[in-house]
Protein backbone atom coordinates (compact mmCIF):
# COMPACT_ATOMS: atom_id res chain seq x y z
CA UNK A 1 0.00 0.00 0.00
CA UNK A 2 1.35 3.45 -1.01
CA UNK A 3 2.70 5.51 1.93
CA UNK A 4 0.19 8.70 1.10
CA UNK A 5 -2.62 6.66 2.48
CA UNK A 6 -2.31 5.35 6.06
CA UNK A 7 -3.83 5.00 9.03
CA UNK A 8 -3.81 3.19 12.38
CA UNK A 9 -5.59 0.31 14.16
CA UNK A 10 -8.71 1.02 15.53
CA UNK A 11 -9.98 -2.07 17.41
CA UNK A 12 -8.35 -4.93 19.10
CA UNK A 13 -9.24 -8.28 17.54
CA UNK A 14 -10.16 -10.87 20.81
CA UNK A 15 -11.05 -13.79 18.23
CA UNK A 16 -8.70 -16.44 16.80
CA UNK A 17 -6.82 -14.99 13.95
CA UNK A 18 -5.74 -16.58 10.80
CA UNK A 19 -3.45 -14.66 7.95
CA UNK A 20 -3.89 -16.39 4.56
CA UNK A 21 -1.92 -15.39 1.85
CA UNK A 22 -4.37 -13.87 -1.42
CA UNK A 23 -1.38 -12.06 -2.94
CA UNK A 24 -2.50 -13.39 -6.55
CA UNK A 25 -6.37 -12.68 -6.15
CA UNK A 26 -5.07 -9.01 -6.20
CA UNK A 27 -2.30 -9.69 -8.46
CA UNK A 28 -4.27 -10.91 -11.02
CA UNK A 29 -6.15 -7.51 -11.75
CA UNK A 30 -3.28 -5.65 -10.87
CA UNK A 31 -3.99 -3.66 -7.91
CA UNK A 32 -2.75 -3.68 -4.21
CA UNK A 33 -5.54 -4.62 -1.52
CA UNK A 34 -6.77 -6.08 1.81
CA UNK A 35 -9.50 -8.37 2.79
CA UNK A 36 -10.40 -9.47 6.51
CA UNK A 37 -13.30 -11.89 7.16
CA UNK A 38 -14.82 -12.65 10.23
CA UNK A 39 -16.07 -16.34 9.85
CA UNK A 40 -19.25 -16.51 12.54
CA UNK A 41 -19.48 -20.19 12.06
CA UNK A 42 -16.02 -21.11 13.71
CA UNK A 43 -15.57 -17.90 15.25
CA UNK A 44 -12.45 -16.80 13.84
CA UNK A 45 -10.94 -14.08 11.75
CA UNK A 46 -9.50 -14.40 7.88
CA UNK A 47 -6.77 -11.87 7.56
CA UNK A 48 -4.74 -10.97 4.02
CA UNK A 49 -2.47 -9.23 5.82
CA UNK A 50 -1.41 -7.95 9.80
CA UNK A 51 -1.12 -4.31 8.28
CA UNK A 52 -3.23 -3.27 5.61
CA UNK A 53 -6.57 -4.63 6.97
CA UNK A 54 -5.98 -2.08 9.52
CA UNK A 55 -5.13 0.54 7.37
CA UNK A 56 -8.02 3.53 7.58
CA UNK A 57 -8.87 5.21 4.02
CA UNK A 58 -12.73 6.66 2.75
CA UNK A 59 -15.36 4.03 2.91
CA UNK A 60 -17.16 5.63 -0.25
CA UNK A 61 -20.01 4.59 -0.48
CA UNK A 62 -20.14 1.47 1.67
CA UNK A 63 -20.87 4.54 4.13
CA UNK A 64 -24.23 4.35 2.43
CA UNK A 65 -25.67 1.17 5.04
CA UNK A 66 -24.41 3.04 8.20
CA UNK A 67 -26.07 6.24 6.37
CA UNK A 68 -29.39 4.86 5.70
CA UNK A 69 -29.10 3.74 9.52
CA UNK A 70 -28.54 7.01 10.25
CA UNK A 71 -31.26 8.80 8.07
CA UNK A 72 -33.91 6.61 9.21
CA UNK A 73 -32.88 6.82 13.00
CA UNK A 74 -33.14 10.81 13.12
CA UNK A 75 -36.53 10.22 11.29
CA UNK A 76 -34.80 12.30 8.01
CA UNK A 77 -36.48 9.59 5.95
CA UNK A 78 -39.67 7.96 6.79
CA UNK A 79 -38.53 4.39 5.42
CA UNK A 80 -36.86 2.86 2.18
CA UNK A 81 -39.50 4.23 -0.74
CA UNK A 82 -38.77 8.03 0.51
CA UNK A 83 -38.53 9.86 -2.70
CA UNK A 84 -35.88 12.49 -3.06
CA UNK A 85 -36.26 15.13 -5.13
CA UNK A 86 -33.61 16.02 -8.43
CA UNK A 87 -33.32 19.37 -8.42
CA UNK A 88 -29.65 20.96 -10.41
CA UNK A 89 -27.43 22.69 -8.16
CA UNK A 90 -24.20 23.41 -7.55
CA UNK A 91 -23.25 21.48 -4.99
CA UNK A 92 -24.01 18.06 -6.99
CA UNK A 93 -21.27 16.21 -8.03
CA UNK A 94 -20.92 16.13 -12.04
CA UNK A 95 -23.71 16.01 -14.07
CA UNK A 96 -21.88 14.36 -16.90
CA UNK A 97 -21.26 11.60 -14.45
CA UNK A 98 -23.56 8.75 -15.19
CA UNK A 99 -26.30 11.24 -16.36
CA UNK A 100 -28.69 8.28 -15.80
CA UNK A 101 -28.89 8.52 -11.92
CA UNK A 102 -29.85 12.32 -12.23
CA UNK A 103 -33.92 12.60 -11.15
CA UNK A 104 -36.24 11.68 -8.54
CA UNK A 105 -35.38 8.61 -6.52
CA UNK A 106 -36.25 6.70 -3.70
CA UNK A 107 -33.71 5.72 -1.17
CA UNK A 108 -33.69 2.20 -1.90
CA UNK A 109 -32.81 2.89 -5.52
CA UNK A 110 -30.41 5.27 -4.45
CA UNK A 111 -28.94 2.79 -2.33
CA UNK A 112 -29.30 -0.22 -5.16
CA UNK A 113 -27.55 2.45 -7.84
CA UNK A 114 -25.36 4.34 -5.83
CA UNK A 115 -26.84 7.76 -6.61
CA UNK A 116 -24.37 9.81 -4.35
CA UNK A 117 -26.38 12.86 -4.79
CA UNK A 118 -29.03 11.56 -3.14
CA UNK A 119 -27.07 10.88 0.31
CA UNK A 120 -25.85 14.04 -0.11
CA UNK A 121 -29.32 15.66 0.05
CA UNK A 122 -29.63 13.57 2.97
CA UNK A 123 -26.93 14.34 4.62
CA UNK A 124 -27.40 17.92 4.76
CA UNK A 125 -30.43 17.25 6.60
CA UNK A 126 -28.73 15.08 9.01
CA UNK A 127 -25.85 17.40 9.98
CA UNK A 128 -22.21 16.81 11.41
CA UNK A 129 -23.49 16.68 15.15
CA UNK A 130 -25.89 13.68 14.28
CA UNK A 131 -23.26 11.67 12.15
CA UNK A 132 -20.66 12.36 15.11
CA UNK A 133 -22.97 10.84 17.21
CA UNK A 134 -23.93 7.46 15.36
CA UNK A 135 -20.55 7.21 14.32
CA UNK A 136 -19.21 7.50 17.39
CA UNK A 137 -21.92 4.79 19.34
CA UNK A 138 -20.91 2.27 16.74
CA UNK A 139 -17.21 2.88 17.31
CA UNK A 140 -17.35 3.56 13.32
CA UNK A 141 -14.61 4.93 11.67
CA UNK A 142 -11.81 7.28 12.96
CA UNK A 143 -14.44 10.06 13.44
CA UNK A 144 -12.67 12.91 11.23
CA UNK A 145 -15.70 14.92 9.68
CA UNK A 146 -13.34 17.88 9.12
CA UNK A 147 -14.01 18.16 5.35
CA UNK A 148 -16.50 21.11 4.64
CA UNK A 149 -18.58 19.16 1.88
CA UNK A 150 -21.52 17.04 2.74
CA UNK A 151 -19.84 14.05 1.01
CA UNK A 152 -17.29 13.74 3.88
CA UNK A 153 -17.10 9.76 3.13
CA UNK A 154 -15.87 10.34 -0.35
CA UNK A 155 -13.32 13.31 -0.23
CA UNK A 156 -11.20 14.49 3.25
CA UNK A 157 -9.69 12.86 6.32
CA UNK A 158 -12.57 10.51 7.28
CA UNK A 159 -11.09 7.00 7.35
CA UNK A 160 -12.29 3.40 8.16
CA UNK A 161 -10.36 0.02 8.05
CA UNK A 162 -11.27 -2.99 6.63
CA UNK A 163 -11.64 -5.02 10.14
CA UNK A 164 -13.52 -1.82 11.18
CA UNK A 165 -16.23 -2.14 9.02
CA UNK A 166 -16.24 -6.05 9.55
CA UNK A 167 -16.73 -5.35 13.36
CA UNK A 168 -19.28 -2.90 12.26
CA UNK A 169 -21.01 -5.34 10.39
CA UNK A 170 -21.21 -7.87 13.07
CA UNK A 171 -22.75 -5.58 14.96
CA UNK A 172 -25.16 -4.56 12.23
CA UNK A 173 -25.93 -7.93 12.12
CA UNK A 174 -26.38 -9.17 15.59
CA UNK A 175 -28.64 -6.13 16.15
CA UNK A 176 -26.28 -4.46 18.40
CA UNK A 177 -26.36 -1.05 17.70
CA UNK A 178 -28.14 1.95 18.46
CA UNK A 179 -30.65 2.13 15.81
CA UNK A 180 -34.73 0.29 16.03
CA UNK A 181 -35.09 -3.39 14.78
CA UNK A 182 -37.23 -1.90 12.80
CA UNK A 183 -34.74 -0.03 11.08
CA UNK A 184 -32.21 -2.47 10.51
CA UNK A 185 -34.75 -4.96 8.99
CA UNK A 186 -35.32 -2.23 6.83
CA UNK A 187 -31.48 -1.53 5.82
CA UNK A 188 -31.07 -5.42 5.50
CA UNK A 189 -33.25 -5.73 3.18
CA UNK A 190 -32.13 -3.07 1.09
CA UNK A 191 -28.87 -4.46 0.99
CA UNK A 192 -29.54 -8.02 -0.25
CA UNK A 193 -28.14 -8.09 -4.31
CA UNK A 194 -26.95 -11.74 -4.55
CA UNK A 195 -29.94 -14.59 -3.70
CA UNK A 196 -29.14 -18.16 -4.83
CA UNK A 197 -29.85 -21.38 -3.60
CA UNK A 198 -26.93 -22.22 -1.63
CA UNK A 199 -25.99 -18.74 -0.27
CA UNK A 200 -27.03 -14.95 -0.50
CA UNK A 201 -25.14 -12.24 -0.03
CA UNK A 202 -26.26 -8.37 1.41
CA UNK A 203 -23.18 -5.59 0.87
CA UNK A 204 -22.63 -2.82 -0.66
CA UNK A 205 -19.64 -1.17 -3.15
CA UNK A 206 -17.69 1.67 -3.05
CA UNK A 207 -15.45 3.72 -5.55
CA UNK A 208 -13.30 6.92 -4.89
CA UNK A 209 -10.32 8.88 -5.74
CA UNK A 210 -7.84 10.47 -3.22
CA UNK A 211 -3.82 11.18 -3.50
CA UNK A 212 -3.63 9.98 -7.35
CA UNK A 213 -5.49 6.16 -5.99
CA UNK A 214 -9.13 4.66 -7.15
CA UNK A 215 -10.06 3.04 -3.65
CA UNK A 216 -12.46 0.30 -4.24
CA UNK A 217 -14.52 -1.53 -1.57
CA UNK A 218 -17.42 -4.77 -1.26
CA UNK A 219 -18.20 -5.14 2.37
CA UNK A 220 -21.05 -7.03 3.65
CA UNK A 221 -21.55 -10.63 4.65
CA UNK A 222 -22.95 -13.77 3.14
CA UNK A 223 -25.03 -16.74 4.52
CA UNK A 224 -24.93 -20.09 3.31
CA UNK A 225 -26.15 -23.45 4.90
CA UNK A 226 -23.43 -23.02 7.22
CA UNK A 227 -24.24 -19.98 8.67
CA UNK A 228 -22.86 -16.12 8.60
CA UNK A 229 -19.43 -14.69 7.08
CA UNK A 230 -18.65 -11.02 7.50
CA UNK A 231 -16.38 -9.30 4.89
CA UNK A 232 -14.18 -5.92 3.85
CA UNK A 233 -12.55 -6.02 0.37
CA UNK A 234 -10.68 -2.94 -0.14
CA UNK A 235 -8.91 -2.41 -3.79
CA UNK A 236 -6.09 -0.06 -3.84
CA UNK A 237 -4.88 1.25 -7.58
CA UNK A 238 -2.57 4.28 -9.05
CA UNK A 239 -4.67 6.54 -11.39
CA UNK A 240 -1.44 6.66 -13.48
CA UNK A 241 -2.60 2.34 -13.79
CA UNK A 242 -6.27 2.64 -14.69
CA UNK A 243 -7.82 -0.26 -15.82
CA UNK A 244 -11.39 -1.07 -17.18
CA UNK A 245 -12.00 -4.12 -14.89
CA UNK A 246 -11.55 -1.92 -11.50
CA UNK A 247 -15.05 -2.30 -10.72
CA UNK A 248 -15.61 -5.92 -11.45
CA UNK A 249 -12.37 -6.86 -9.58
CA UNK A 250 -13.97 -5.86 -5.99
CA UNK A 251 -16.35 -8.94 -6.62
CA UNK A 252 -14.11 -10.95 -8.38
CA UNK A 253 -11.24 -11.44 -5.92
CA UNK A 254 -13.60 -11.40 -3.33
CA UNK A 255 -15.83 -14.43 -4.79
CA UNK A 256 -12.16 -16.27 -5.49
CA UNK A 257 -11.28 -15.84 -2.46
CA UNK A 258 -14.60 -17.29 -0.57
CA UNK A 259 -14.21 -20.34 -3.05
CA UNK A 260 -10.61 -20.78 -1.95
CA UNK A 261 -12.31 -20.62 2.00
CA UNK A 262 -15.18 -23.01 0.44
CA UNK A 263 -17.68 -20.81 1.65
CA UNK A 264 -19.01 -21.00 -1.93
CA UNK A 265 -18.19 -23.79 -4.65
Amino acid sequence: MSGKISGKPAVVLTDAITVRDFKKHFDSCNVSGAIAIYDNVDKKWILSDTVDVYVETLPASTFKIINLLIALETKTITDENAVVKWVKNTDTIKYGYRPEIYHDMTVKKAFEVSAGWVFIELAKKIGKENYKKYLTLCNYGNLNLSQKDADFWNFGAFGISPVNQVEFLKKFYDEKLPFSKRNIGIVKNVMLNEQKEEYCIRSKTGWTRENGYNIGWWVGYIENKKGSYFFATRLLQNRKNNTTNFGSCRKDITKAIFKDLNIIE
